[in-house]
């Protein structure tokens, strides 16, 4: 499907001015959060950070500029191999799920909305990659998409569609007013640099997450996570220091007296370098010894203390800790360590659908159909296959004892099962299998 170019959607050069009419029937075509000058540049605050640093950080976060906060977390995510990965398992195990649109009833004209739809998802270029930005909401708390709106080609009437779905930093947002935190970030602009402005309806999504009550900017898990780190980050470096101690051998050089300055200047720089170059040349008039240390050392302390950093990052974002526990040839212990815990699994997967179905297809219908439409329901089909199983075959035995009160409907929003639609040929129509319902699903679900 070709996009017409309506000369609406290049980017600016600066902030724009945030438009937030009270009653909006058409799209804002024109892109908003522009990347300004403020953009191009990083505090850094991972560096030098102390207990002290990063209470103070989480103070200003909670009186509302995150600003800091939101750079701190990405850093934190990037330079931390394990929490990063962690991270990315428990959005990927979201972002993987096959979906669905279900139609809001079942006439025909809800039926070919929710076609229409899907294939409006179908053409949005990065939607896998949008989900994925969706979901930092897990670790930051919310994250926010800009919505770039396009015309289609007029055969289909000029309907609007989306052609992309933009990540905005969580730096550019503050929750900071004169009456207290805002619910909902505003963005902030060259016009309003402290406050911010509201984001306009129908133009942004925001996805938000709360591992628990109050603020937004306090509910993301990064939060409890960057002490974890920067604890993590002290013993990392008692470490460093512990194997210079015991795992390099003291070098010693001497001099007999009346050796000039020029010999003892060399003498120092090869005894630096030694450790490095594994070669020095000096005078005969000097002399390099290698100490051996007669302790040795246990390093296990800090193993010990590290990996339980690990483990308390990996069960406040997985929900247990195989991540770091598992044993190689331990009977299952790798397939659960690369797994989400299944209740947050679904929680992450019902707010993410929810977040679709209000910021992006509500708007979409509303532009497209009027206002007074019913609006198909966003699903993912996160049901776990053996459980499945088990609730196919505990229908199967009520249908057999002659229970007639399952709803058909029910059957196909329970397995995910694509309803057909009129007219179209099934497995009962092309004489596949038995006309029972409920056989049918076990065999799908098995198979």
């Amino acid at each position: 499907m070709a996009i017409l170019n309506t000369g609406q959607t290049k980017p600016a050069q600066k902030s724009k001015k945030v438009n937030n009419p009270t009653a909006q029937n058409t799209p804002v075509y024109e892109e908003i959060s522009v990347v300004s000058v403020r953009d191009r540049y990083n505090n850094y605050p991972s560096e030098g950070l102390t207990p002290e640093k990063l209470s103070r950080i989480f103070k200003e976060a909670d009186a509302g500029n995150i600003s800091r906060q939101a750079e701190l977390f990405s850093e934190i995510e990037e330079k931390d191999s394990h929490l990063g990965s962690i991270l990315q398992i428990r959005k990927a195990q979201v972002a993987r799920l096959g979906w669905e649109i279900l139609p809001a009833s079942d006439s025909q004209q809800d039926i070919q909305i929710a076609q229409s739809a899907k294939e409006m998802f179908d053409y949005i270029e990065n939607f896998e990659d949008a989900l994925m930005d969706m979901l930092d909401a897990i670790g930051k708390g919310f994250s926010v998409l800009e919505i770039l709106w396009g015309v289609s080609d007029p055969r289909r009437k000029g309907q609007a569609y989306i052609e992309n779905l933009k990540w905005v930093d969580q730096k550019r947002f503050t929750f900071f007013s004169k009456d207290g935190i805002l619910p909902l970030p505003n963005l902030i602009t060259d016009d309003e640099p402290v406050y911010g402005e509201m984001l306009p309806p129908n133009k942004f999504v925001i996805h938000k997450y709360r591992s628990r009550s109050g603020i937004l900017p306090r509910a993301g898990l990064l939060r409890p996570c960057a002490y974890m780190y920067l604890f993590k980050s002290y013993g990392i470096k008692d470490w460093v220091v512990f194997n210079e101690l015991f795992s390099v051998p003291m070098r010693i050089g001497k001099y007999k007296s009346g050796t000039g300055k020029g010999e003892i200047e060399a003498l120092k720089q090869a005894v630096f370098n030694l450790s490095v170059d594994s070669a020095a040349v000096i005078s005969d008039n000097t002399l390099i010894e290698l100490l051996e240390s007669k302790i040795n050392g246990n390093s296990s302390a800090f193993n010990d203390f590290i990996s339980f950093c690990d483990k308390s990052m990996t069960k406040a974002i997985l929900g247990h800790t195989a991540a770091v526990e598992s044993m190689q040839g331990k009977l299952g212990s790798e397939q659960e360590a690369q797994n989400v815990r299944q209740d947050l699994l679904e929680s992450d997967a019902t707010a993410l659908a929810k977040t679709i179905k209000t910021y992006i297809i509500t708007p979409w219908i509303k532009f497209n159909y009027g206002p007074n439409i019913g609006i198909p329901k966003f699903r993912f089909n996160f049901e776990d296959k053996d459980d499945l199983v088990k609730t196919a075959n505990t229908y199967k035995t009520l249908v057999d004892m002659g229970f007639t009160g399952i709803s058909t409907n029910h059957i196909y929003e329970k397995f995910g099962i694509p309803k057909p639609l009129d007219g179209e040929k099934t497995l009962e129509s092309l004489g596949i299998g038995t006309p029972n319902p409920i056989s049918d699903v076990i065999k799908e679900v098995k198979q």
